[in-house]
């Protein structure tokens, strides 16, 4: 079962991501066969981390909790937040198999949060479940569930476009969306 982590920065907080990138890179190599996709987030500078998101194949969300909360970055406290959820491979493969390779043009990060249940259009109904049509520039795409995976939270992809307006359209329908977000990404891992 997969799992998207994004561990969102605390301000202020590069210098600790930094003092602490050895343990972090070492933490995730105990996690490279499960690794769809890694990397971290960026500020609209395209400089500044705002974050780092990992998706993974793990055997259950008691070893996802374990994973986002044992991470090193999170036990230093340089990580405001963490969203987890489960979540659906929909393209089936992972970020090394995306036929654009890792560096050429601009990627992103796009999540895609659904309505609390009872609340707003369009709340509990899953939206975007089905790819878009233009699959080409798409290299993470699926989903965001509930821990049992039967109810629809969101969806979240990792896409290379020319610019964030065009990422939030891989969302085909963002009135169903309580909150888009999109964020500057890279593929990540030792160089």
């Amino acid at each position: 079962m997969e799992f998207l982590c994004y561990h969102r920065d605390r301000p202020d907080s590069l210098a600790l991501r930094y003092e602490l990138l050895e343990e972090h890179w070492s933490y995730m190599d105990q996690y490279a066969k499960e690794m769809i996709a890694r990397g971290p987030t960026f500020a609209d500078d395209g400089d500044t981390l705002t974050g780092s998101v990992h998706i993974l194949d793990l055997p259950d969300p008691a070893t996802a909790r374990a994973f986002a909360f044992d991470e090193p970055g999170y036990q230093a406290g340089a990580y405001r937040d963490v969203l987890l959820r489960r979540w659906r491979n929909t393209l089936g493969r992972t970020m090394w198999e995306f036929p654009g390779g890792p560096a050429e043009g601009r990627r992103y990060l796009v999540i895609g949060l659904g309505h609390s249940a009872g609340v707003g259009a369009g709340a509990g109904e899953g939206a975007d479940l089905d790819l878009p049509s233009d699959t080409e520039n798409l290299i993470a795409y699926g989903p965001l569930l509930s821990d049992d995976g039967t109810t629809w939270l969101g969806t979240a992809a990792l896409l290379r476009a020319p610019n964030p307006d065009t990422a939030r359209a891989v969302l085909a329908t963002p009135d169903r969306y309580a909150a888009i977000e999109v964020h500057e990404w890279q593929f990540g891992g030792r160089s």
